[in-house]
């Protein structure tokens, strides 16, 4: 007797479910604007001050480092040129220092050799417990460089780890992820209006 082929069911539900939570979400985070402001702030004045943002995360989170670390240098809807950095993007240097120092330390030594007074690190970790994300906002502190969190629902140890935590009220990594990814935009947007480029020449019209 000839084997039934699996009947594919309608995904609608998940989709839908997924969206729905996605939009839950972001209204649950305008209970946090003054926070979200004061974030925005931080990139602004350091910026303006002429510091650079550094940015460093895990698995999706170190994707999403990279990319909101190209929004600043790169564009996000104009030509920009802003100081900014992924800790997350140098095989050399992050397989050496975790074959010398320990996996703990990828991100520490980076800040430690890199970072100046007056820039800023921002931290992605959804646990907020990320031992290498917690050793570099230790490291931030003894170079007088700022730190900001981005978590989930907890804050985990980045409550007290960084000077500012930014919670997003979940327990879902891949929510959390979207809502990091959506707060980095706005504050992309945030530097956009407040500060010129820091580029001279005509900005190159994609079409």
């Amino acid at each position: 007797m000839a084997q039934r082929e699996p009947v594919a069911m309608p995904q609608a539900d998940t989709i839908k479910a997924s969206l729905v939570e996605g939009i839950r979400l972001r209204e649950a985070m305008l209970e946090h604007l003054c926070e979200i402001e004061s974030a925005g702030d931080l990139w602004i004045e350091t910026l303006k001050r002429g510091g650079k943002i550094l940015f460093a995360g895990n698995g999706g989170s170190a994707a999403d480092a990279q990319h909101l670390a190209t929004e600043l240098v790169g564009r996000f809807e104009r030509n920009n040129g802003f100081p900014a950095l992924a800790l997350t993007v140098d095989s050399s240097c992050l397989t050496a220092v975790a074959n010398d120092f320990g996996f703990d330390q990828i991100f520490s030594q980076q800040v430690l050799a890199l970072a100046q007074p007056g820039d800023l690190l921002v931290g992605l970790t959804t646990s907020g417990n990320s031992p290498n994300i917690l050793e570099a906002f230790k490291a931030a502190r003894q170079k007088k460089v700022k730190t900001l969190a981005l978590t989930g629902e907890t804050g985990g140890e980045c409550l007290k780890a960084a000077d500012l935590c930014i919670r997003v009220p979940s327990r879902r990594t891949c929510r959390i992820q979207e809502i990091h990814i959506s707060l980095g935009h706005i504050w992309c947007e945030m530097v956009e209006k407040a500060l010129p480029s820091p580029l001279n020449h005509q900005e190159k019209v994609c079409g």
